[in-house]
């Protein structure tokens, strides 16, 4: 995997070109907007950048569509096969987005939140993969090494759950961050309070599991904490506030009765 097409300028695709860039020749960045192709492939040291897929290097060993989920077919289907690997990075879209289009596919789906402003590290995340064939699964694992010693083998409905699970432990956990700022704000105070908590909360998970870790008056089933919260809140957050706490209380119950 000597020569590296990236076609995406986005959040993935930025992080990913900044990896690939110390391993290998990332020969060529497209976007659908020239400014941001250019942006990033002069980022990495990258001399060709593009926004017309029918301009694209045609002898790369490896293609990595790195766009929207509903964009990927879009690229599949107005770019032809020339043998090369091609992958996508989606947690949610399945392999067969290649088939008929390509011999050799397959995906590289990293377990992470990129945001286009900030430059991830990939050593530690965790990529699954697939691909049509063993040969070509080879090849894929191989690609994904570049990036990070941590390269697992997973089909296309674990990668579906897998990005279930990320959903709720990033996207969702990152909303409950944002309640507690708006909380927080309307009674003049900072955010920076929670962050302490957030990493210890974070660290704990080193040594225990999520539900082994799990506290606060839902757990301890303190009704009137719980009651003084509730009468606190209105619209979403107390919604909110009363779904997880009925969750957090069932699931304790039911773990408690199974011991």
């Amino acid at each position: 995997m000597e020569r590296v097409v990236i076609i995406g300028s986005g959040n993935v695709a930025t992080s990913l070109a900044h990896g690939l860039a110390r391993r290998c020749d990332v020969v060529q960045i497209y976007s659908r907007q020239l400014a941001h192709a250019q942006a990033l492939a002069d980022a990495i040291g990258c001399v060709d950048a593009t926004n017309d897929l029918n301009k694209l290097v045609p002898d790369a060993d490896a293609y990595i569509i790195a766009v929207r989920d509903d964009a990927i077919a879009d690229v599949v289907n107005a770019t032809s096969d020339n043998g090369a690997l091609w992958v996508h990075t989606s947690g949610s879209k399945p392999i067969d987005l290649f088939d008929g289009h390509r011999t050799r596919y397959g995906v590289l789906y990293p377990m992470q939140s990129f945001s286009r402003q900030v430059v991830t590290p990939l050593d530690d995340v965790h990529f699954f993969i697939e691909a049509n064939n063993e040969d070509t699964l080879a090849d894929v694992q191989s690609l994904g090494e570049l990036l990070s010693c941590h390269v697992v083998v997973a089909d296309s409905e674990q990668r579906r759950q897998l990005h279930i699970a990320a959903v709720f432990s990033c996207n969702f956990a990152n909303h409950m961050w944002t309640l507690a700022d708006e909380l927080l704000s309307a009674s003049g105070l900072s955010f920076e309070a929670m962050k302490p908590l957030i990493r210890t909360t974070v660290d704990k998970l080193e040594q225990l599991s999520p539900a082994q870790s799990q506290t606060g008056p839902a757990m301890r089933h303190d009704s009137q904490v719980i009651a003084a919260h509730m009468a606190m809140l209105d619209g979403d957050k107390r919604d909110i506030y009363d779904l997880l706490t009925k969750s957090i209380m069932n699931r304790n119950s039911q773990e408690e009765n199974a011991q």
